[in-house]
């Protein structure tokens, strides 16, 4: 039996969740506008790249119901890194865009299966006061396997873009590189996470109906309420991740802030994750001595209020550039640093690292009682029809509106979340750690 320390594999069994979802969901979105496809295509079809997460509650059960959660997360973290490893493969050839688009929705559909498997596990493996302790942790290292997405991988196809002059051979190496990094993450969960589920009482518990599972869910006090909440708190985030990379990257004459690829690999990838990563261990441990009622309506507006940085942004278009050398991959990057640009990312991820840990500290309450990994599933796949629904929209309505006028649209979206949060019954110290508790 191995020891259940959680340090050891909570962090990276969650690094193991949001790199591939980063992958597919944001660094496709550059990816792609680098490789030449236009706003609509990007938003239509990596907003339908949602779609596995959307609907993974029709499977969760079997989760649920089949073999241990460790053994699927492991099983699904092998088939994300085989089908990024092929996406790398297919890049260099003709109708690369329909082909990697088929392989990502692969990978989508194991990861949305490894994202059930490890909150399962998660929540099976620890008590609801550590639940509430690691929360921080888990939030911010998922965030952080993102921004490592986001800042580490995209600087690296920046690189190999400059030393090759060939942008599909640089992205193909880069998915290659993505592919390696899965199947570390994969040995590693593999050796470090404790088998829980051979050591409890789960094996000789009730085991509902596949039937049960989605009516109990349903029966729930305050669904629909709940489900309002679920789909609409993320209105305006939903809108922003998808047209964000694109407005950074466009040039100045259309509107955009005309940063290069490892402009936004390096911002996003070093004030970005220092400002996430203080704010998702400041949000779990402030939810542990406050409980979820304190902190549900400063933690929403952290989230939310820093997009008006990105409308002062898309209006004004601020100079003050700071010229930086930075050495890397023993290739020198020249890097303007504008200052205005760097305080609104840093707000945003402090904002959305604080912030996220009370709606999924409330999807943990949502999925209290029988069946929590395939309610919660159920949560979180209502959680994805409100990014994907939206995020399909974003390209035909930045288009429309312009970037200045998009952003107040987005930051008004996120009014509806914000009224419905005020609405829903919890226990006011749910998630508040026990002072006798020792994590």
């Amino acid at each position: 039996m191995r020891e259940n320390k959680p340090w050891y594999w909570i962090p990276f069994l969650n690094f193991a969740s949001g790199f591939p979802y980063a992958i597919i969901i944001s660094v496709s979105v550059i990816m792609y506008k680098n490789l030449g496809i236009n706003n609509e295509d990007i938003g239509v079809y990596t907003s339908l790249l949602y779609l596995p997460w959307v609907i993974k509650p029709l499977w969760s059960p079997f989760i649920d119901l089949y073999a241990t959660k460790r053994k699927w997360f492991l099983a699904m973290q092998l088939v994300i890194a085989i089908a990024f490893l092929i996406v790398g493969l297919t890049i260099p050839m003709n109708h690369f865009f329909m082909l990697s688009l088929a392989l990502f929705w692969v990978a989508a559909f194991a990861s949305a299966s490894n994202d059930v498997a490890s909150d399962g596990f998660y929540m099976l493996a620890l008590a609801k006061e550590q639940q509430s302790f690691f929360l921080g942790i888990r939030s911010t290292f998922y965030r952080l396997s993102m921004l490592t997405a986001n800042g580490l991988i995209v600087i690296l196809g920046g690189y190999l873009e400059h030393q090759y002059g060939d942008k599909s051979k640089a992205w193909s190496y880069t998915m290659i590189f993505v592919a390696l990094i899965m199947i570390l993450l994969t040995v590693y969960n593999f050796f470090t996470t404790p088998k829980v589920e051979e050591t409890t009482e789960t094996k000789t518990t009730h085991k509902a109906s596949f039937g049960e599972v989605f009516a109990t869910f349903f029966q729930k006090k305050q669904i629909g309420l709940i489900l309002a909440f679920i789909l609409l708190f993320r209105l305006g985030e939903s809108q922003l991740l998808k047209m964000l990379t694109p407005f950074l990257i466009d040039e100045k004459s259309k509107g955009g802030l005309g940063l290069t690829t490892e402009d936004v690999g390096i911002i996003y990838g070093t004030f970005g994750v220092t400002a996430l990563v203080i704010g998702g261990i400041l949000g779990g441990i402030a939810i542990s001595k406050g409980g979820l009622r304190k902190w549900m309506l400063p933690m929403f507006l952290s989230m939310h209020l820093p997009i008006l940085g990105f409308v002062y942004l898309s209006h004004f278009h601020p100079v003050g550039d700071i010229n930086l050398h930075l050495e890397m991959f023993s290739y020198t990057f020249d890097y303007i640093l504008n200052p205005y640009i760097t305080a609104v990312v840093i707000t945003e991820q402090f904002g959305y690292g604080f912030g996220f840990a009370a709606f999924m500290m409330y999807l943990i309450y949502v999925a209290e009682g029988e069946s929590k990994t395939a309610h919660y599933a159920i949560a979180t796949g209502f959680m994805a029809l409100g990014m994907m629904l939206p995020g399909m929209a974003s390209g035909f309505i930045q288009e429309y509106l312009g970037y200045g006028n998009f952003f107040i649209w987005v930051f008004i979206a996120t009014i509806p979340g914000l009224i419905l949060s005020q609405f829903l019954n919890y226990p006011a110290d749910f998630g508040k750690k026990k002072e006798e508790n020792k994590i």
